[in-house]
This record gives C-alpha cells, structure tokens and sequence, in this order.
C-alpha cells in the first residue's frame, strides 16, 4: 500500500519535538480505543465478575485432541533432552548471556517456530504445548524461557498471524520460524502503560515510512533480526494517523542498540535500548491500518500473556522439589525441618498453589486453543495471579533453605554443597509482577473488563460530556438492566447443600462445598461491585485500591474453579485423583481465607489516610524522616533524554553466529 508523495528520507518532515502533551482523559480515550470493544464469545471470568457462576463454561474440563498431543509430547521429549545436555543455566546466570551454540540449537530445534503454523516452517503447537515446553525450558534458564516467549508471544509472529497480510506471512513467518529472532518494541524512556505519550514517529514518505524515537526495554532487541515497532503517524488531512504497527529489518541503516541493560535477574536477558534515526520501513511492513497499533498489541497480548504464567508454574514445581528434597534431609531439633509446623505450613502452600496455578494455565490455554470462549479476562487473570503467587513460593522457598536459600549457587558448589539457586529463582521471578503489564496495571485492565456490562448501560450516566437528555435515556436503561440483573444477586445455586455434586466423590475431600462458596462469592463480588458504582459513580474509576481488590477476589475464585475442575479432570482420568482431590481442598481453604480478608478490606482500609499521606511525602512534608542516611544513588536525571537524532554511541547489536 502506497502512501501520499513526501520530501525524500534526509528531508522527510518531523513531527515538532519534545513530549506528547497529554491530559488524563485524553490518555484513557486512547487506551479505551484499543480495547476490544465487543464480547462475541462468552467468557467464565466476565459473567463471574457479574455474579454468574457459570461452571458449565469449563466443565467438563477441555481436552486436547490426540493428534495435538502426539506433536506436542514428541517435541516435549527433544526439548527435555536439550535442556538436559545443552542449557547450562548456571553459566548463563555467571556470563550473563545465553550462549550462541545453544541459540543456534534451539533454532535446529525449532523451538523458535513453536506456534508457528508447519506450512510456514513451524512446528505449529497448540497454545498447550508451547506453555509447557516454555515450562520446561524456562526452569533449565528463565533467560532462554524469556527469549523464546518474547520472540513469539509477543513479537513479530503473533500479530502477523492474526493482522498480517498474506504478503506478509509468506515473507516473514519462514524466517521466524526456523533463523530469526524478533522483539516488540513499545515502552519508551518516558512512556510505560500510558502509550497516549508515545514519541516515536513514522511519518509518511513516498511508499515508506520515516521512523524516528528511542524504544527502551527491548528484550531481545540486542539479538533481534526482526521488530515490531509501535510508532506515532502525524494525523494530516486525509490521513488517520494514530500509533501504528511495524514490521522493521533489524539491520536497517539507521537503527543503533545504544546499550544492552542489566537487571537484577534473568542476567542472560537480551534486553536494551534501541534508537531509530531516519530509519526507512516499507509501506507493505505496516501491520494492520494505521491507527490500529495498540488495538494489534493487546490483542496479541489476549493469549500472549499466557506464556508468562506457564514459567511461574514451572518456577513453582521446581520450589516444591527442591523444598521437598531440602525438608527432608535437614534435621532440626530431632527432626526434618518440614516436620515442623512452621516449615509444614510453607510447604503445604507451596505444593497447593503449584496445583491451582497449573490448573489455571492449563485450562486458559486449553480454552485458547478450542476458541469457543473470549479469554481475555482469563489470560490477564493468570499473568496477575501467577507473578504474585510465584513470588511467594520463591521467598517462602528462600526462607525454608534458611542462610543456604540466601547463598549463591556458586557459593554454595565452592564450599562442598549442592548447587541450589533459590536466590536467583526469587530475582528472576520478580520482573514476572512488572512484565507485559505490571500488576497495578493488571488491576485496571482487569477491573475495566469487569464493569464493562455496567459502563455499557450506565456509563453515559457518569459521563461528565454527556447532555442531560442523554443521561436520562441512559439512566432508563440501566433502570431495566438493574431491575432484572440485581434480584439473581440475592439466591443461587451455592445456597443449595447438594449443588455440583458430582465434585463430592465417596472417599475424596468434597470439593463441592467449595465450589458453592465460589457461587456464593461470585454473587456478593458483583453486589459490592455494584454497591461502589452507586456510591462512587465517576469516581470510580480513581478508587484503584478497591478496584485492586476486586479483581484479587476474582483471581482466586478463577482459581479455585479450575482447580475443582482440574481435580474432578484428575479423578476421571485415573490419573493421581485422590491427590489431586486433596491438593484442590488444601488449596481451596487457603484461598477462602485470603477471599474473605479481601472481602473485609473492600470496605475496612486506609485508602484516604494512605491519600493524605501521600500527599505530604510529595509536598516534602516529611523529608525529616529521610534524615540520618547517605544515599548511593548516582548522578544524572530520572528519566534519560530521549530527543530523537543520531545515535552517538557504540552499536551493541548482537546478531547471532
């Protein structure tokens, strides 16, 4: 597709420099614009939001068919093998690179085609498979886990499968499959989740487009061959504009990776910062119209983010043998350490989380992979659910090893003992709860989802630019919405003592009486959702404490289900059901004690005192407390300059050999 005739590259015209101005209200109509506005497929998560717990959505739990399994298993067994005799994580935590040789064989692999379809040269694995062999690679090296999913979870070869052109596809997917490593470059040194503010531009010339802009965290930018790039067309008469989506040649003139950044985890990362001087990009490398970038970036991320929590699970099945192993060989007092209630307690949470996570993972990615059910809730749910609760594992872990879980691996080997990384398990994981959406972040995205039905019948109510008729033709329809919706709040199905039978097998924990709480739970989550919209109305939207809390709720009651479900799956199968059973009630009980502190804290917190305190800490009112300390922090400013030019450092690009 050709664009308008413009001045050549070295003249092309620029956009006036500096930041993007932006007011609150502009920024939230342009996220609103990029999201998916209809739910044309049902969705577990959203109804449950609205206080319908609608089990028969995941019940009977989804199955892949036989074929899709015998791919998945056979590429499972090459890549245990691998991971076994070519990752050697412990030299990539101490070089902090991955080595090109092993690179090089996951290519061999094809493990950089996972998802790709086998008519482009992939090994076209279901959702399913890929989590899992993510799993497996990521707990030989999270670093390896992180390139393989950035490269295909969010990279260039997910939204060309859903927005590409066919052009497009046959041009780039064999690439991607088998020899090219991509990145997605979005986040800029001054723009995070706020992508209204995006700086980078494309403006049009010719048959081209011009970019220019500095992209920052570009994980896998330093070894990447392909890129998507999210930049800002001018809006010009007859031109749309808006944030677009780019297909860029690594290599192109222009482009420099100015530097390869160092994080406090995943060491072997490939992550940097990436500047675009006059970088000259092919019409036809545009992904999608223009304008439609950030709508093409969360769609990718509706399964996308899935590949993240697959690595928190296998993150947590390595906590629990290394805490069962650690447990029952320490003595203390007489005893093995696990032995001891305290110690007992950890495991116990360790073990059933484990559990609830996969049974989360696998039953998004299994939904994802049927395509009968819009997942986006889910997805998102499990990304959030799955970096916190990973997290937790991994510290409970760290204080179960006790000084040796604070020691390095390293350290430990020079000493005689067995090489155990928990520490840097605990720092690997923590980027998992700012990656892909941070988990405030989450929150929002979330709780958005869960009151679109109301903003869809009442939000012109609140609307501050809407006319007096308007909110009274809204204020009528969500009279009728509330008249039909709020009686089926007040009973249900988990105030009936023999609901969901069939999850209270003889001989097996009953796992029914949870389910009716998750009903239960689900009724009294959309009464207090709907309790806030009528006492906070426009205000809502600013109660992010509350909203933060809802949306936890929902996490654990999704959870909850899918491990009832996955138990039930378990018990049916033959397949270790009278665990399984155990592991879900453990866990389920867990859960309701933290749903119910949630519950009490909707209403019973320190949200307007943290207010108000915040408020003197950013005035300086309470700078005499920081007094008594020496700060390390170096020199130099907040946030690093960003103007756009020519790069006057080294190019680290690292192309693959």
């Amino acid at each position: 597709m050709s664009a308008p005739s413009a001045p050549s590259a070295a003249s092309a015209p620029q956009e006036p420099q500096g930041k993007p101005k932006v007011s609150e209200r502009e920024a939230r109509q342009v996220a609103e614009a990029a999201r998916e506005q209809g739910w044309r497929k049902p969705s577990f998560a959203k109804e449950m939001f609205l206080g319908r717990f609608r089990l028969d959505l995941i019940h009977p739990h989804p199955m892949p068919a036989s074929e899709d399994v015998k791919r998945g298993e056979q590429f499972l067994t090459k890549l245990r093998e691998f991971s076994e005799t070519r990752i050697d994580g412990a030299r990539i935590e101490r070089e902090a690179r991955i080595p090109d040789e092993v690179i090089n064989g996951l290519k061999e692999l094809g493990a950089l085609g996972m998802k790709i379809e086998t008519k482009y040269g992939g090994l076209g694995l279901t959702q399913m498979y890929y989590n899992k062999a993510l799993a497996l690679v990521g707990s030989a090296s999270p670093a390896i886990g992180a390139l393989l999913s950035a490269h295909q979870s969010i990279g260039v070869p997910q939204p060309l499968k859903i927005f590409g052109t066919q052009e497009q596809k046959d041009t780039f997917l064999p690439r991607l499959a088998r020899t090219d490593i991509s990145a997605f470059l979005l986040t800029e040194p001054d723009v995070g989740s706020d992508p209204a503010r995006l700086a980078t531009t494309a403006v049009p010339d010719g048959d081209s487009y011009v970019l220019d802009g500095v992209k920052l965290w570009t994980t896998n930018g330093v070894v990447a061959d392909l890129l998507v790039v999210m930049a800002r067309v001018p809006k010009t008469e007859g031109r749309k504009g808006g944030i677009t989506a780019f297909v860029v040649e690594a290599g192109s003139p222009g482009i420099t990776v100015e530097n390869r950044n160092a994080f406090m985890g995943l060491r072997g990362l490939e992550n940097g910062v990436t500047r675009f001087h006059q970088v000259r990009v092919p019409a036809a490398n545009r992904i999608g119209p223009e304008g439609a970038g950030l709508k093409i970036a969360l769609t990718t991320l509706n399964t996308g983010r899935l590949s993240l929590p697959a690595m928190c699970v296998g993150a947590g099945k390595w906590c629990l043998k290394i805490a069962r192993e650690w447990s029952a060989a320490r003595e203390q007092w007489g005893k093995p350490v696990g032995r001891h209630e305290a110690v007992g307690a950890k495991i116990s949470f360790i073990a059933a989380t484990t559990f609830a996570l996969e049974a989360v993972v696998d039953l998004a990615s299994q939904m994802a992979d049927e395509d009968r059910n819009d997942i986006r809730i889910e997805a998102a749910l499990a990304k959030l659910y799955g970096s916190e609760m990973s997290c937790l594992m991994a510290d409970e872990l760290v204080q179960i090893r006790g000084g040796r879980g604070f020691e390095t691996a390293d350290s430990l080997a020079a000493r005689g003992e067995r090489a155990v990384p928990a520490e840097q398990m605990l720092r690997d994981l923590r980027i998992n709860r700012i990656f892909e959406g941070s988990t405030e972040i989450m929150h929002l995205l979330i709780a958005r989802e869960a009151v679109d039905a109301h903003l869809a019948v009442a939000g012109d109510i609140i609307d501050p630019d809407k006319s007096l008729s308007d909110k009274a033709r809204a204020g009528a329809q969500a009279g009728r919405f509330y008249a039909r919706w709020l009686p089926k709040l007040v009973a249900g199905p988990g105030q009936l003592p023999g609901s969901y039978a069939e999850f209270h097998p003889a001989g097996h924990p009953d796992l029914s009486t949870h389910l009716r709480y998750v009903e239960r739970s689900a009724r009294k989550l959309a009464r207090s959702t709907f309790y806030a919209m009528s006492r906070w109305q426009g205000r809502m939207e600013t109660k992010q404490g509350f909203l933060g809390r809802i949306v936890d709720i929902g996490a654990e009651l999704f959870a909850m289900s899918a491990a009832c479900v996955r138990a039930e799956l378990m018990r049916a199968s033959g397949d270790h059901g009278r665990e399984a059973y155990q592991l879900a009630d453990v866990f389920c009980r867990q859960a309701r004690i933290r749903v119910e502190e949630l519950f009490t804290r909707l209403w019973s917190n320190t949200d307007d005192l943290d207010r108000k305190v915040v408020n003197g800490v950013l005035a300086g009112t309470y700078t005499w407390l920081e007094a008594g300390i020496v700060d390390p922090s170096g020199e130099g400013p907040w946030i690093a300059d960003a103007t756009p030019g020519p790069s006057q450092r080294e190019n680290v690009h690292r192309p693959i050999h």
